[in-house]
């Protein structure tokens, strides 16, 4: 396994690479969920690489960036096990030479959910993604089902753009409780950790999202959102400083 901090080191490599690639963008803190989408790439394509990029531009709590879980050297090893053939963790200077000058603005989808609720969120994220589709140069990208608000941005981006680049969604990894796996619950305490699987049980099993929000409500849960779009149920909510987020189709 290769691994690349600077952009141009990656791009003359990639000149030379023949066969399928696939591509995997993390924010890292990697868990089963990340390497579900290795597996995934890995048998669709002759070669992986993943990005590891904690972007700040996707925050708009500062507070929730500093506290965002790092663990590069854990994340490497735990790639390399898993077959991947490269890794990008570009440095910001690097990939904001523009200093974010440049955004991509989306001004339907990225105003509903968790763009509602995180103002200036989506535009990070759009950026971002697309910055980086333009550096791997991969055939597919993959990108997990838990954020479906983001995935349905960005394989929308794509066709707007006319990237060659496919979107390639992938089915929620949940642990053994029905907690979707997710970096953010490595802040989650004991006990909060304990009540965490409501999210999925409730809005799996309400009969309304208002249900499901008086019933998430009263359990100790700080509800951002429960909404019925697309033909699924999608859920914001926090136990204590811990965002968590849940989708379930309809």
């Amino acid at each position: 396994m290769k691994v690349f901090s600077h952009i141009e080191n990656w791009q003359k490599i990639r000149k030379t690479l023949n066969g399928s690639l696939g591509f995997v963008p993390t924010m890292g803190a990697l868990h089963d969920g990340h390497l579900s989408l290795a597996l995934r790439s890995r048998s669709e394509n002759d070669r992986t690489i993943f990005s590891i990029f904690v972007n700040p531009t996707q925050f708009d709590n500062p507070q929730d960036l500093q506290n965002y879980p790092q663990s590069l050297e854990q994340d490497l090893s735990k790639l390399k096990s898993a077959g991947v053939d490269f890794v990008l963790t570009p440095h910001f200077n690097d990939l904001y030479a523009d200093n974010y000058q440049f955004q991509v603005q989306e001004r339907q989808l990225s105003q509903l959910l968790c763009g509602a609720h995180r103002p200036g969120h989506f535009s990070g994220v759009l950026t971002v993604v697309l910055k980086l589709l333009n550096i791997a140069q991969a055939h597919k990208a993959y990108f997990g089902e838990k954020d479906y608000q983001q995935y349905l941005l960005i394989s929308q981006m794509v066709r707007a753009f006319f990237l060659p680049t496919e979107i390639v969604p992938c089915s929620i990894v949940r642990d053994t409780d029905g907690l979707a796996l997710s970096s953010r619950n490595l802040r989650l305490s004991p006990s909060e950790r304990a009540m965490a699987p409501k999210l999925f049980e409730t809005i799996q099993s309400a009969a309304s999202a208002e249900d499901a929000k008086k019933k998430l409500e009263g359990l100790g849960f700080k509800v951002d959102y429960i909404e019925d779009l697309f033909h699924r149920r999608f859920a914001a909510a926090s136990l204590g400083q811990t965002r968590l987020i849940d989708n379930v189709p309809l």
